[in-house]
C-alpha cells in the first residue's frame, strides 16, 4: 500500500473493526499487543544506549536517538549512532548485557510513547462498548510502568472489568508460548472480534484461533524471524483516522 491508497485501506480496516466492536457489544473483545503495536519502545531503546554510553565511556552513544533503532538489531543501532565497525564489534556483547538488564523493566518502559492515533483508537473501541484485552509479552514486574504509560497517554486504563492487561507470568516462558496460553484467558472474556499484533507468528496464530475475528498486522518491527504474514491478514502502519472515519465505525453501544 502506498500513498493515499494505503491510507484509505488502513482507514477501511480500522473502521471495520470499530463497526464489529459496536455490533458485538458488550461482549465482543478486541485484543491489542503493546510493544510495536500500540506503543513505540524506541525511546526506551535509545535511553538504554545513552546510559550504556555513559557507563562505558562511549561519547557517541550519548546522542543515541529512537530512529537509530531499525528493527531489533543492536549492531545497526550502534552503527547508526556513529560507532565504527570495530567499535560495534567491541561493544556488541557488553551493550547487549546492559540492554538485557534494563529493557524488560518497569522503570525504562515508562519512556515508551504511543504509535500515531493509538490512544484515540483504543478509546474509540471502548466507546463502542467492547471489552479490551492488552495481551503483551512483557513480564508481570513491568506492570507499574506499563499502566503508567497507558494512563499518561489516555489509553483506556486496565480495570479488570472492561479493560484487561494480560502479562507474561514467567520470564522464562517464550512469547509464543505465552500468547498461546493467553488466548485461553481471552476466550474466557468473550468472543474475539478483532486482534492487533506486530509479530507475524502471533497475528497468524490469532487468525487461526479466531477465524471469525478481524486480525490485523502492525507493519512496524518484529523479531525478524522468517515468518510471512498470512495472506488473509491485512497490515497497517499505525492507528490514524480522520474524525469522520471514527464516527463511521458504529454508534456507542450500551454497557452490560
Amino acid at each position: 500500500m502506498e500513498g493515499r491508497a494505503r491510507w484509505e485501506e488502513q482507514a477501511a480496516i480500522l473502521v471495520d473493526v470499530l463497526a464489529r466492536a459496536a455490533a458485538a457489544a458488550p461482549r465482543g473483545v478486541v485484543v491489542f499487543d503493546l510493544d510495536s503495536t500500540l506503543l513505540d519502545n524506541r525511546p526506551r531503546q535509545a535511553r538504554i544506549l545513552q546510559d550504556y554510553g555513559r557507563a562505558a565511556g562511549v561519547p557517541a552513544l550519548l546522542a543515541a536517538r529512537p530512529e537509530h533503532w531499525e528493527g531489533w538489531s543492536l549492531d545497526r543501532a550502534l552503527a547508526n549512532a556513529g560507532l565504527s565497525p570495530a567499535e560495534v564489534a567491541a561493544h556488541r556483547g557488553p551493550a547487549r548485557l546492559f540492554w538485557l538488564a534494563r529493557f524488560f523493566t518497569s522503570a525504562y518502559c515508562r519512556l515508551d510513547v504511543p504509535l500515531p492515533g493509538a490512544p484515540e483508537y483504543a478509546r474509540a473501541v471502548a466507546a463502542r462498548g467492547a471489552p479490551i484485552a492488552y495481551v503483551t509479552g512483557r513480564p508481570a514486574p513491568m506492570e507499574p510502568g506499563t499502566t503508567e504509560v497507558l494512563r499518561r497517554f489516555g489509553f483506556p486504563p486496565p480495570d479488570g472489568a472492561r479493560v484487561h492487561l494480560l502479562m507474561k507470568p514467567d520470564d522464562a516462558m517464550t512469547d509464543d508460548a505465552w500468547k498461546a496460553l493467553a488466548r485461553e484467558a481471552v476466550d474466557a472474556l468473550g468472543p474475539v472480534v478483532a486482534a492487533f499484533d506486530n509479530e507475524p507468528a502471533h497475528v497468524n496464530a490469532y487468525a487461526r484461533a479466531w477465524p471469525g475475528a478481524r486480525c490485523v498486522h502492525l507493519d512496524t518491527d518484529h523479531s525478524a524471524r522468517e515468518v510471512a504474514v498470512l495472506e488473509a491478514v491485512p497490515s497497517i502502519r499505525d492507528f490514524r483516522l480522520e474524525p469522520a472515519d471514527v464516527r463511521a465505525g458504529g454508534a456507542r453501544a450500551p454497557g452490560p
